[in-house]
């Protein structure tokens, strides 16, 4: 079960700051109650795990993703070390392989309480002419159903896909599979950066569990305003 004590969120909003005093800021403007959020690699690399404890104490569920890739002992004392930060939720690269996965997903087996382990499948910012590029030749829906399927075979508890993808994981694997969805942006909101991507409505009618959202609530003038909005997408 997850380490984290609060109700699962379903929309995470994705602090992607350049110092821990902005995404600081920004915590003391969100609720806990409402959203959780994800602390990526700049963040924590500026921050460093007391910027994590900070999230978890004022009671966000928090997703750590640092997108573990490595052997798989480095990667399971890394997973072992996340959760030992009382995060909820945590990922590793599916690209990683089976025994890799499996390894991380045993050494979280041995707490009593742990947080959720997901794989990243596709980059949301990858189309098939950049996967061709890196000698993986294909559609980004194929290859990421296929990581998918090693996720799925070692026992972890989701993924984090594109929402294009959803619903044919959903249609694979069923609810069991939890999908953690970037690349999901508002109706009013532009792309950045994203390629793959689709409005919060279609994500979650798609079959999605959670969604990552960054930019439309951070760099609103009222982040909690626009949490609202996108609840209210939903809802209608």
């Amino acid at each position: 079960m997850a380490m984290s004590t609060v109700a699962e969120p379903r929309i995470l909003v994705a602090l992607d700051f350049a110092d821990a005093a902005a995404a600081l800021a920004l915590l003391a403007r969100l609720d806990p109650a409402r959203c959780g959020v994800k602390i990526g690699k700049e963040l924590f690399t500026r921050g460093g795990p007391a910027l994590v404890r900070q999230a978890v104490d004022a009671g966000f569920a928090v997703f750590l993703d640092l997108k573990f890739h490595d052997i798989p002992s480095t990667v399971a004392g890394a997973c072992d070390a996340a959760a030992d930060l009382g995060v909820w939720m945590l990922n590793v690269h599916a690209q990683g392989g089976p025994a890799m996965l499996a390894a991380a997903r045993e050494r979280l087996a041995r707490r009593s309480a742990r947080p959720l382990l997901i794989a990243v499948t596709v980059l949301t910012s990858l189309e098939a002419a950049d996967l061709a590029a890196i000698g993986c030749p294909g559609e980004p829906d194929e290859r990421a159903l296929r990581l998918a399927a090693l996720a799925w075979d070692a026992g972890l508890d989701g993924v984090v896909c594109s929402p294009l993808e959803a619903g044919a994981m959903r249609g694979c694997f069923g609810k069991d599979l939890r999908l953690v969805t970037p690349g999901v942006r508002p109706v009013s909101s532009g792309h950045q950066d994203q390629k793959r991507v689709m409005t919060p409505a279609a994500a979650i009618g798609a079959g999605a569990h959670h969604l990552v959202i960054g930019r439309p609530i951070t760099t609103a003038p009222d982040p909690l305003r626009a949490l609202a909005a996108i609840e209210a997408e939903i809802n209608a």
